[in-house]
C-alpha cells in the first residue's frame, strides 16, 4: 500500500500564529500529531508520505501516488477539507477520514470511503483487518476508551521538522473535569490515561536522537490530570534526563488552575521545563462558573492563583469567554479590568460556541436556541447558540474587549505587569540563539518602524532591557505574539 497522510491548512487564528512565524522563518506552529502517530499504527511495510498543507502545497501527483489518502482535523479546518474531499474524488483516489472532526460530525461530509472514528487504537486495527479480508466497512467506532500504554512512538521523520516552530507529543488523554462547553470528555473521557514514564522519556529520546532543540508541546487538554503519577514518577524522571542533556527542550501545555494550590506539582513542573501553560479561565463571573460547570475556577482568587504561577517561573496564557446565560450586563468591563490586573499577556477571548457532542450542545438543542455548527475559531467573533443577552449588546461588548486588550497601549501594559511578577528559572539559558537574533532585527523594523503605537513599543524594549535583562528575550518573544494578535483583532 501507498498512504498519503494529509492535514488540511489552518487559517489564520489565534493559534495558528501565521504573522508571529515569519520572525522565526517557520510555516506552521505546531505538526500534526495524530496523523503522524496514527502512521506508525500502519503496517510498517506499507509506503507513507506526509503532505501538512500549512507547510507544503497538495499536489494532485501527490495524491494520484497514493492507493489512500488518511485525511484528519477538526472544526477550523472544514472547508480546506472539503476541497481535498472534493479533489480526491476527482482523481478517483480512497479516502480514509478519522480524527475529533469526523468522529463528532462525519454524517456532514459526503465522498469519504472510510471513517475510523474515535480512538485509533481501537478502531484502526479493526478496519486494518477487515481491509485485509477485502471487506472493509464505512464505518468504524467504539465507546471504549484504549490504554495509550500501547500507542506507539510518532513518526516524526515523516515531517520537514525545520519547518515547524515547535514540536509536539503526548503524554495523557482525557480530564477529570467535565465542563459544559467542552468536548473532552466526550472525546476522550474523564479518567485521565497516560503512558508510561519508559514511553515518555523514550518519545523525548526520539526527537533529541532527530536533532531537534526547541520548545515542545505536551499537547494534553490537561496535563495535571493525574498529580500523583507526575509528581512520583514523570516529573522527576524527566527533571534527571534534561539535566543529563543540558535542558534541550521547554514545554508548553495546558492545565487546570487548581495547580495553583499545590506548591509541590508548581515546583517540580518548573524544574522540569514545563514553565508555558494555558488556562481555561473563562469568566470572573462566579454565575457563569457554576452554569458551565468549571467547579475547580469557583471560591478562589483566580488573580492571586495567577500571579502565583507566575512567580514561580510560569509563563500563562488563558482562555475567556463570553456569552453565558447568567454573564451580566457590565461583563465586558469586568472581563477587560481581570485581563489588565491578572497580567496574561496572550488573552484568548471568545464568544461562547457549543460543539457538537457536548452537553451544551444538547442543553441549547433541547432549549431550541442551537444554531448552525461552531467552525471551530475562538476568536471569529461568531456563535451558533441563540444569546440570553440582546445580540447587538453581545457582539458590541465583545468587540470592545477584543480592541481593547491588543490595542498597543493595553497589550504593553500587561507585558510589564507580567515582567513585575514573573521569576526566571535557574535552567534557562541567557544566551541567544541566531534564530533570535534574527528575529530581533525583523521586529525592530516590523514592530518597532512600520507599525501604528510603536512608541509603546520602544518604551516596553527599554524597560525590559535595563530593568529586567535575564527577561527581555520573552518580552519580546511576547512583542512578537502581540504582532499577530493585532492583525487577529483587526477581523473582528
Amino acid at each position: 500500500m501507498k498512504i498519503l497522510l494529509v492535514y488540511p491548512e489552518t487559517p489564520s487564528t489565534f493559534w495558528s500564529f501565521k504573522d508571529a512565524l515569519k520572525f522565526v522563518s517557520k510555516k506552521s506552529a505546531e505538526p500534526p500529531l495524530g496523523l503522524i502517530t496514527v502512521a506508525a499504527m500502519l503496517p510498517t511495510k506499507w509506503e507513507k508520505k506526509l503532505i501538512d498543507m500549512n507547510v507544503t502545497k497538495l499536489k494532485d501527483k501527490d495524491i494520484l501516488w497514493a492507493d489512500y489518502v488518511f485525511l484528519g482535523g477538526m472544526n477550523i479546518h472544514v472547508q480546506s477539507i472539503k476541497d481535498i474531499i472534493r479533489r480526491c474524488n476527482k482523481l478517483n483516489v480512497k479516502i480514509i477520514a478519522g480524527g475529533p472532526l469526523f468522529t463528532t460530525q462525519h454524517q456532514d461530509f459526503l465522498g469519504i470511503d472510510h471513517f475510523i472514528l474515535n480512538e485509533a487504537e481501537t478502531t484502526l486495527p479493526q478496519f486494518l483487518n477487515d481491509l485485509e479480508k477485502g471487506t472493509p466497512k464505512l464505518l468504524y467506532t467504539t465507546d471504549e476508551f484504549p490504554d495509550i500504554e500501547l500507542t506507539p512512538i510518532p513518526m516524526w521523520e515523516l515531517l520537514e521538522i525545520k519547518k515547524y516552530a515547535s514540536l509536539s507529543l503526548q503524554y495523557s488523554r482525557g480530564c477529570p473535569y467535565d465542563c459544559e462547553f467542552c468536548s473532552i470528555t466526550m472525546l476522550n473521557g474523564r479518567k485521565p490515561r497516560t503512558k508510561t514514564k519508559e514511553q515518555f522519556l523514550g518519545e523525548l529520546d526520539r526527537l533529541y536522537k532527530l536533532g531537534y532543540r526547541g520548545s515542545v508541546s505536551i499537547v494534553d487538554d490537561n496535563f495535571i490530570g493525574n498529580k500523583r503519577k507526575l509528581k512520583e514518577e514523570i516529573l522527576p524522571a524527566l527533571i534527571d534526563w534534561l539535566k543529563k542533556k543540558k535542558y534541550p527542550f521547554q514545554f508548553i501545555t495546558e492545565v487546570s488552575i487548581n495547580l495553583a494550590d499545590d506548591e509541590e506539582l508548581i515546583s517540580l513542573m518548573v524544574e522540569a521545563a514545563v514553565t508555558s501553560i494555558f488556562v481555561g479561565i473563562e469568566t470572573p463571573n462566579e454565575a457563569s462558573l457554576a452554569e458551565c460547570g468549571k467547579s475547580q475556577n469557583q471560591k478562589r482568587d483566580l488573580v492571586d492563583s495567577i500571579k502565583k504561577l507566575q512567580r514561580h517561573g510560569m509563563v500563562v496564557s488563558g482562555g475567556f469567554i463570553i456569552g453565558f446565560d447568567n454573564d451580566p450586563k457590565d461583563i465586558f468591563d469586568r472581563q477587560i479590568s481581570f485581563i489588565r490586573q491578572s497580567g496574561i499577556v496572550s488573552a484568548m477571548v471568545g464568544l461562547l460556541n457549543a460543539p457538537t457532542g457536548t452537553h451544551l450542545f444538547a442543553r441549547m438543542k433541547e432549549e431550541n436556541r442551537l444554531l448552525e455548527n461552531w467552525g471551530g475559531n475562538n476568536m471569529d467573533g461568531y456563535t451558533n447558540i441563540i444569546p440570553k443577552m440582546n445580540y447587538r449588546d453581545l457582539m458590541a461588548g465583545y468587540s470592545n474587549i477584543i480592541h481593547t486588550i491588543y490595542s498597543p497601549r493595553e497589550y504593553y501594559g500587561r507585558i510589564k505587569s507580567f515582567l513585575n511578577e514573573y521569576e526566571v528559572p535557574v535552567w534557562k539559558s541567557q544566551r541567544l540563539t541566531l534564530t533570535e537574533i534574527k528575529a530581533f532585527i525583523r521586529l525592530l523594523w516590523l514592530i518597532g518602524v512600520l507599525e501604528k503605537g510603536k512608541r509603546y513599543f520602544w518604551k516596553t524594549l527599554v524597560y525590559s532591557f535595563f530593568k529586567y535583562p535575564k527577561k527581555f528575550s520573552l518580552a519580546m518573544t511576547l512583542t512578537v505574539y502581540g504582532y499577530h494578535f493585532r492583525r487577529i483583532a483587526a477581523t473582528i
